[in-house]
């Protein structure tokens, strides 16, 4: 490997030299979507954050194990310990199968990162599907003596933990501080402690996600579930673990106290946390309501949104800024960056056109070393970006015949952009992504004249409208919120 790699490790809080445990092989685990609505813009940044880490170490010549996981169960509202199922409130909601909310969203989820140029992970995963492993790690944590059963639930005990080890270390807090800060919730009579966290949750009568297990018919608290997973395809201690700055705490702390208290050994050796998107500032979210869907962005439906932005337009806003920082969303740094996405790939176009000349006038020789360096320093997408429109300014100047470049000089260029612009940046030409757009813009107009119709008493109509689109393959469903259509 001639490049040295980079990463600003959460654990540390530092840029650490990246060393696999067993090289060329690398365990990279990442934590994916609770499946029971559309996925947003905030889903979009980890999808495109780690795809770019997942491309860049694949062309590094590792072979890469990605495992990225579909939340299914024991996920409660609010991320605590009592409360509903996400799913279940979903599929109670809409009077479905819960397995139905989760085929269905998980579909919708995947056509949503095909779109963004998202690689499929190695494996993926879901937590219905790994009980199993999950019962197994609360035994052997049971076993070591740190955790409890409580009333058919199974909690772990923060601070018999944190006596032997920091709870608390991945995110830089004090327990102490976390227990004089913890607030009451309902059923957390059965803790011992306020910062305790369920390994497993007794099922009450009327809860819908149950499994048979020693303690009591019921379901794995959500933090277990990637512990167990990553245990499960990568090994007791994997390279990489990646997910959103919201996943810091408690969801990742936990996962730390959960892997070390049933393997005796620390879980990551590299953690990455990507930061947030925000709107006016604030987390965009679907707790906080001010979330907007993919769909809604490629067909330009939101209320908030002045037009319709394509998946690529999508990728290249989140790519022009480092993972590690804050990204504001706005229609004007949307349209920006549409802008810019368009002359990067007008430019690589052009680079295609030109006639090569004896020799060169300008230089291109750091560009590529740039790009390396950049990817190499924390994956710092926005640097590569900067060196590809350098580039591209070479490319008018020599296609205005101002300056000019040798045949090797152009070959050079043309690996330049298939290689970063392409292979590790994943970006696509406009045109390719130009005729989905399209088709969810019509199919929010049509479904906004048939609820016109229905709204009018003109049933007649709404149905011809519903009977026409099902004769050429598109099924409508209709909802509390409205009507989504499917290609069947």
């Amino acid at each position: 490997m001639e490049q040295q790699l980079y990463i600003y490790n959460t654990l540390s809080r530092k840029k650490e030299l990246f060393e696999p445990i067993n090289p060329p092989h690398t365990g990279m685990y990442v934590c994916g979507p609770t499946v029971y609505g559309d996925a947003h813009l905030g889903h979009a940044r980890p999808a495109i954050t780690f795809d770019l880490v997942f491309r860049y170490l694949r062309h590094l010549g590792y072979k890469v194990r990605y495992v990225r996981n579909i939340t299914d169960v024991g996920h409660l509202e609010n991320d605590a310990d009592s409360g509903e199922d996400k799913i279940a409130k979903k599929a109670r909601l809409e009077q479905l199968e819960p397995m139905e909310v989760v085929q269905y969203f998980s579909d919708r989820y995947h056509k949503n990162m095909e779109a963004l140029n998202v690689l499929s992970p190695s494996i993926e995963p879901k937590a219905s599907g790994h009980i199993i492993e999950q019962t197994a790690m609360i035994e052997s944590i049971l076993k070591g003596g740190l955790a409890y059963e409580s009333n058919g639930s199974v909690y772990f005990d923060v601070q018999r933990y944190n006596k032997t080890y920091h709870y608390g270390k991945l995110s830089g807090r004090v327990l102490d501080d976390l227990l004089s800060n913890t607030r009451e919730l309902d059923g957390q009579d059965e803790k011992r402690h306020a910062a305790d966290f369920a390994l497993w949750k007794k099922a009450q009568p009327e809860h819908i996600m149950r499994w048979p297990s020693p303690w009591s018919d019921g379901f794995p608290g959500w933090h277990l579930e990637c512990s167990a997973m990553s245990a499960r395809y990568l090994g007791e201690t994997f390279d990489i673990h990646g997910g959103g700055m919201d996943l810091l705490f408690p969801h990742h702390e936990s996962e730390i106290a959960q892997s070390v208290a049933a393997n005796g050994t620390e879980p990551v050796k590299y953690w990455m946390h990507n930061n947030m998107i925000t709107i006016n500032g604030q987390k965009m979210g679907k707790s906080l309501g001010n979330f907007i869907t993919l769909n809604e962005f490629f067909s330009g439906s939101h209320k908030a949104l002045t037009q319709a932005y394509s998946p690529m337009t999508i990728r290249f806003f989140v790519l022009q800024a480092h993972y590690r920082s804050t990204l504001d969303f706005s229609n004007e740094a949307l349209t920006a960056a549409e802008k810019g996405l368009d002359r990067l790939m007008k430019g690589w176009e052009k680079l295609n056109t030109l006639s090569a000349s004896p020799q060169s006038t300008i230089g291109i020789q750091n560009l590529k070393q740039a790009c390396y360096d950049a990817m190499n320093d924390d994956f710092n997408s926005p640097v590569v970006i900067a060196n590809l429109f350098e580039a591209v300014r070479i490319i008018n100047t020599v296609n205005d015949k101002r300056e000019s470049l040798s045949s090797g000089d152009l070959e050079e260029l043309k690996n330049l952009f298939s290689v970063f612009a392409g292979e590790i940046l994943g970006l696509e030409a406009a045109q390719q992504q130009s005729g989905e757009s399209k088709t969810e813009g019509l199919m929010h107009l049509i479904l906004e004249l048939r609820q016109l119709a229905k709204s009018s008493k003109d049933y007649a109509t709404a149905d011809k409208i519903r009977d026409s689109l099902q004769q050429l393959g598109i099924s409508i469903k209709d909802t509390r919120d409205g009507a989504e259509w499917t290609v069947e």
